[in-house]
């Protein structure tokens, strides 16, 4: 199992994400560094955990403004591996990050125009994309009613007809609340009805423990934040997994 970290940005600085309730969202005070800078949190993460891949979720981008060009390259330039979530709406905005040099590219049903475009980038993209089922308490958050489908399973099913290889699963209410990441049984389902089909979670990881759960599921990989930031994930937790 991979453990991928999380930079959430806002206004150039790494926040807190808190239940996907963004106007609450304030810049990380945790116990790794002081600074809430990204570079300074990337870097704190890599010295203590030795991480060198990093989930950027550009909030900014996200919410309609321009992805933060010049904060992808700064980490790139210092040899981080990113998978980076800029909002993406249609394929021209997926190229974009592709020709920045962007490792993964992260396609978030919270921001994509609907299938027609998913497929697009599918077949321009391959395994390079990412598709994030997008979830608000268990429920797809979609951007269009382009999507006819109305529960989690449905619209993942579509989006591996469309020809999906990774798929993340990230319930936003979850995030930063320390209450486990929900997901669990749909994980499962998943892994079971599409063994080939490379199974990322997050939001809500508290412990070692909901990592060997989600892994007993099948997830090969999990993003996350707080738990490393307050302490309660150490570099000792995360091996063997």
């Amino acid at each position: 199992m991979r453990i991928v970290p999380v930079l959430d940005i806002m206004g150039r600085e790494v926040v807190r994400g808190v239940g996907g309730r963004r106007e609450e969202y304030r810049p990380l005070r945790g116990k790794l560094t002081a600074s809430s800078r990204p570079l300074e949190v990337a870097e704190a993460l890599a010295d203590r955990f030795g991480f060198r891949e990093f989930y950027v979720a550009d909030l900014d981008a996200i919410l309609g403004g321009e992805p933060d060009w010049t904060l992808y390259a700064e980490l790139r330039r210092r040899g981080f591996v990113l998978s980076v979530d800029a909002g993406v709406r249609r394929a021209a905005d997926a190229r974009r990050l592709a020709d920045a040099g962007i490792d993964d590219l992260v396609v978030g049903l919270e921001t994509l125009e609907g299938p027609n475009e998913l497929a697009k980038m599918v077949r321009e993209f391959g395994t390079r994309l990412l598709f994030s089922l997008d979830l608000w308490a268990g429920r797809p958050l979609t951007a269009s009613t382009a999507w006819p489908e109305r529960d989690a399973e449905t619209l993942a099913d579509r989006a591996i007809e469309l020809g999906v290889h990774r798929l993340l699963v990230l319930d936003l209410t979850r995030v930063g609340c320390a209450g486990g990441t929900g997901t669990r049984e749909l994980c499962a389902r998943l892994c079971a009805s599409h063994p080939n089909l490379e199974i990322h979670a997050g939001g809500g990881v508290r412990h070692r423990d909901d990592l060997e759960e989600l892994k007993r599921c099948g997830v090969q990989t999990v993003l996350v934040a707080s738990a490393l930031h307050d302490g309660r994930l150490s570099r000792a937790d995360l091996e063997g997994l």
